[in-house]
Parts: C-alpha cells; structure tokens; sequence
C-alpha cells in the first residue's frame, strides 16, 4: 500500500480529481471518527464544510454499513447525491428477502447472546450488527459470537472494528452498489474511502485506472493501493477534491438529488 497523500502520489489523486469522477465514502472511521458510542457519531465541522463543497461539483455518495435513514440524518445539509445503506443492500430489490432473514436470526441471537455483558446485538432491519467493544474480554466475545453466529442459515459475516457483521448471503455489497452507482451517474472513474472490513468488497474490484481505493489505515492484506495514516487525513483528500472540479458537466439526476435537499 501506498500513501496517497505523499508528494510522490499527488499526481495520482489529483489525475482522478479531473476525471468524470464518483466520489464514494464510507461513513464510520472514514468521514466521522469512530466513537465509543455509535449512536453519538458524527461529521466534524471542518468534514463536513469540505463534504459540501465537494457535492457541489461532482456526484458523492455515502456506502455505510448504518441504515440509510440513520446516515442520511448525519448528513443532514452535505447535499451528497445518494445514500447507500447496510453495507450496500439499502435500496435494492432484496430488501424484503433480506428483512425475512434477519427476522429469523434475531431470536436465536437475544436468546444467546442477549444476556452476555459487554455485547450489545444492532438490529438494522436488513442486516445485524454485534458489538463487543464494552466486553472486558473481548477476544471470547468475539469468538463467542462467532460460534452462535456461524451455523446460521444464509449467513455471511464480516468483521469490522470491535463487531461482527451478520448480511444475508449472496445480497448486494458495498462493491456492487459502487457499481451501480458510478453507472446511474454516467461516472468514468471512481474514488472510495473506506476504513473497514466491509469497504474490501470495493476494494477487490481491482480496476486500475477507473477505481482509486483508499483504506483509512494501513493494513496487510487489505486489497486497496492506496492508504491515509488516520481519519483525520480524510480533510485534505476533500481539499484537493475541492480545488479541482470535474471536468464532466453535473448529471440531471445529480441535479434533482441537490434540488431535494
């Protein structure tokens, strides 16, 4: 991996930023720091200020493990074209198959970890999220979770910082919706920040010279070419993005995105 914001990488970064360009970001540890208490995640104001200058010249959206409500809400005033939500899967056409699953787990998952202190289970409609961060011990937790976790049916799980990850198999992920959505905005290249084991699915898709991936944290084995030192960097990768426009003119569904905001 490389870091995208050293002299040697500018031209990188800044070769995008003139391209008929998507911007995607991930929400947690990516655009708001990562806090003990999800529920009190937020954008810093400096973020936030660049994220809407940015929105006003190219497509952005937001591919977040969250509900798409919760982050919208976070958003609140950025104008970011669209928000993608539970890790992906938030709108697509397996809402309702994914909603069944998840309302099958969730007994099997209060009755067995409901009681285990320091686990807290995130019911997100379309997918579940397990938090461990409180535990005092919390690789048990984790394996634990797992071991009750695993055997379900039609599960797949991804970790991620201090939870573990419950989507249905086979529904859409956050590689997919990228995809879709550097399609439905006539995008010829796109960009991705992500920080997290979930972002890998975007990452994998290894398409140089169309998708620069950023990881927000260096990491072995991650697939993305490219890294910040830490989530606060994610301010001058917005900077740059802000003094260099497009080069494409706004799509008109960009522009009925802005005018609902």
């Amino acid at each position: 991996m490389r870091y995208i914001l050293a002299r040697s990488n500018r031209d990188v970064l800044e070769a995008f930023a003139h391209s008929n360009m998507l911007l995607a970001l991930d929400f947690d540890g990516t655009l708001a720091p990562i806090v003990a208490d999800p529920a009190r995640a937020a954008l810093r104001a400096t973020t936030r200020q660049l994220l809407r200058e940015v929105a006003r010249q190219r497509p952005c959206v937001v591919i977040s493990g969250r509900a798409r409500g919760d982050v919208r809400r976070r958003l609140m005033g950025t104008r970011v074209a669209d928000v993608i939500g539970n890790h992906g899967l938030e709108p697509s056409g397996a809402t309702a198959s994914a909603r069944r699953v998840v309302r099958r787990w969730l007994p099997q998952l209060r009755q067995r970890l409901g009681e285990q202190r320091g686990i807290t289970i995130e019911d997100k409609g379309l997918s579940v999220a397990v938090h461990y961060r409180h535990a005092r011990q919390r690789a048990a937790a984790r394996a634990r979770i797992v071991g009750v976790a695993a055997p379900m049916k039609g599960v797949r799980l991804v970790g991620g910082k201090l939870v573990v990850n419950l989507l249905p198999a086979g529904a859409p992920h956050k590689g997919l919706a990228l995809e879709a959505a550097r399609e439905r905005f006539g995008c010829d290249t796109a960009l991705y920040v992500g920080d997290d084991e979930t972002d890998e699915d975007v990452f994998a898709l290894d398409q140089p010279g169309r998708l620069l991936a950023i990881r927000v944290g260096r990491r072995r084995g991650s697939a993305a070419g490219y890294y910040l030192r830490n989530q606060r960097e994610i301010d001058r990768v917005l900077r740059v993005l802000s003094l260099s426009p497009a080069t494409a003119p706004e799509p008109s569904e960009l522009a009925r995105a802005r005018a609902q905001d």
